[in-house]
């Protein structure tokens, strides 16, 4: 072969290349709101057993604060709204193999903002540990020794495995249902939820009497998505301030949180 063939051969070998380099550039640029907006719907990871947030109504479609926001935000991208149910333990997973478009109801920390985004914080929220009247807990160095429910694999987990004495006997469950059933049936003697489940579990257990204890940690809910996904990120950032800016965000709270949303509130 000639020096001549050699310079031709290489020369197109390196086209093919930066092709096919270009290729992947191009797939992996795929913006994720175009995905949306060709298959028309939003895909959005929802706890199905998270009241006020989101729960199963008597047609056994889920309703909650978190499905108002969903919709408003896909109403905004002008799609349909699809919610996935998903666990405390998979919903990460869920996102970054894009198996959902966003998640609701996330907590910032520094270990899951390695792996995904946070878009706009849309609903107060705090952990507290919580507990029948009759035992005496302050604080927690008051665990020691306690049996304590949590939902395996979320913030509440993180935040107790971290603060309880080693003493602590933590029992993890895969649902706020089995978590709140263990607390209220004795097989606990403690739970550390959200404010919105201890909400719920405080109003409707008059025998038992449960009370806050103290608070863990406080932490806005946020938005997430996955990496690298600015025009999403900007949709939906836009459509929590429209929610605020028009006074649905506020309706949402008042109805399903009992309570008017405090801006102040979804700082970090």
């Amino acid at each position: 072969m000639t020096k001549l063939s050699n310079l031709k051969t290489a020369f197109t070998a390196a086209l093919m290349l930066s092709g096919a380099v270009l290729g992947f550039a191009s797939a992996a640029n795929a913006d994720a709101i175009d995905d949306i907006t060709k298959a028309g719907v939003l895909n959005v990871g929802v706890f199905a057993d998270f009241p006020p947030f989101s729960s199963a109504s008597a047609d056994m479609s889920l309703k909650g604060y978190d499905i108002d926001v969903a919709q408003y935000i896909a109403d905004a991208l002008k799609v349909k709204l699809v919610p996935v149910p998903i666990t405390g333990q998979n919903r990460i997973p869920y996102l970054t193999e894009k198996r959902v478009d966003m998640l609701v109801s996330v907590g910032y920390s520094k270990e899951r903002a390695e792996v995904i985004d946070f878009a706009a914080a849309y609903a107060p929220y705090y952990i507290a540990v919580i507990g029948p009247a009759a035992l005496e807990v302050k604080g927690k160095e008051d665990l020691a020794g306690k049996s304590i429910a949590v939902n395996r694999g979320t913030l509440e987990d993180t935040s107790l495995t971290e603060a309880a004495p080693k003493d602590a006997d933590i029992k993890r469950f895969d649902n706020y249902n089995s978590v709140i059933q263990a607390f209220i049936s004795g097989q606990t003697e403690l739970m550390v939820v959200g404010n919105d489940v201890g909400a719920q579990v405080l109003a409707r257990q008059e025998a038992l009497k449960p009370e806050q204890k103290f608070q863990l940690m406080t932490s806005p809910s946020h938005l997430a998505l996955n990496k690298g996904e600015d025009r999403l990120k900007t949709a939906i950032n836009d459509a929590v301030a429209k929610m605020l800016a028009d006074g649905k965000l506020n309706a949402s709270s008042e109805a399903w949180l009992k309570v008017p949303l405090n801006p102040e509130n979804l700082k970090d």
